[in-house]
């Protein structure tokens, strides 16, 4: 049985995070959501209405993302995102979680499967990004000067929503002016710019191959055949890498897998969670 929702802010590790939470009290299981690389919980409103039936669900806005604080003293890496997805988990007093992370939401999960493993029954992770290396030594050091914030937002101008969306999917006709403007919202007040300089200071490498082999947890893998932003290879090596995995690749499908298919999501979640 469904339960209101409570959607708000909670100060959390340092800095202001929005979450989205439908309690559900039929349901011993909660869905945590973590989305991607400039995205939000945006990205996953087709998915939340059809989770919240079966599930609890959470989904979060990752400092600095989506309307999530944006901090000139918070540390936006990897470790510390999961350490404050960790800790919104505990204030709710949340068990028996399913981490779904999309693109570096799957790395951020990645990291919690690592430093907490008992936190998770199982993770769903959809097309993660993996083997990223840091920042090179240039740029982070550019990072520094004065205003470089405003190089950041020129390079994001330039790049343009709509450009990043034809890239991230398959399905070109998904594309209107209430996707372009929800991606674009977070994205109109400068200090997201700022916050997303000192993340090129702070963003470690993702999981390295030999402690990938440690994660235990059963991890399912959603991939996009036409993923031009973290190619299928990328998907096949991490399935060999985690010790607990399987791999299911997604036809005429991009990057954007939550968009395109949140169907498949669904029930995919549901065979997953429902799995010995």
């Amino acid at each position: 049985m469904e339960q209101a929702a409570s959607i708000g802010h909670q100060p959390i590790n340092g800095i202001d995070v929005y979450y989205e939470y439908y309690p559900n009290k039929a349901s011993e299981k909660t869905i945590v959501l973590i989305h991607g690389f400039l995205s939000s919980t945006f990205t996953y409103r087709h998915l939340i209405p059809l989770l919240k039936k079966d599930y609890q669900v959470l989904s979060i806005d990752l400092p600095p993302f989506g309307k999530s604080g944006k901090s000139h003293h918070y540390t936006y890496s990897y470790k510390n995102l999961a350490q404050t997805v960790i800790k919104l988990t505990e204030y709710f007093k949340l068990k028996k979680m399913t981490f779904i992370g999309h693109s570096m939401g799957g790395q951020i999960v990645l990291n919690i499967l690592h430093m907490v493993p008992e936190l998770a029954d199982e993770a769903i992770l959809v097309c993660t990004s993996s083997y990223l290396k840091r920042s090179k030594l240039p740029l982070i050091l550019l990072s520094y000067i004065p205003y470089f914030h405003h190089i950041v937002k020129y390079w994001f101008a330039r790049t343009g929503v709509k450009k990043n969306l034809q890239e991230t999917l398959y399905n070109h006709d998904l594309i209107n002016e209430d996707m372009i403007n929800g991606y674009l919202q977070p994205f109109l007040q400068n200090e997201i710019f700022v916050a997303l300089t000192r993340m090129i200071r702070h963003r470690e490498d993702d999981l390295p191959p030999k402690v990938l082999n440690q994660i235990k947890t059963p991890c399912l893998l959603l991939w996009g055949d036409h993923d031009k932003s973290i190619p299928l290879h990328i998907g096949e090596k991490l399935n060999k890498d985690l010790t607990n995995s399987k791999l299911i690749v997604l036809k005429e499908t991009g990057h954007a897998v939550p968009e395109e298919r949140p169907t498949e999501i669904y029930q995919y979640i549901r065979e997953w969670c429902q799995a010995p």
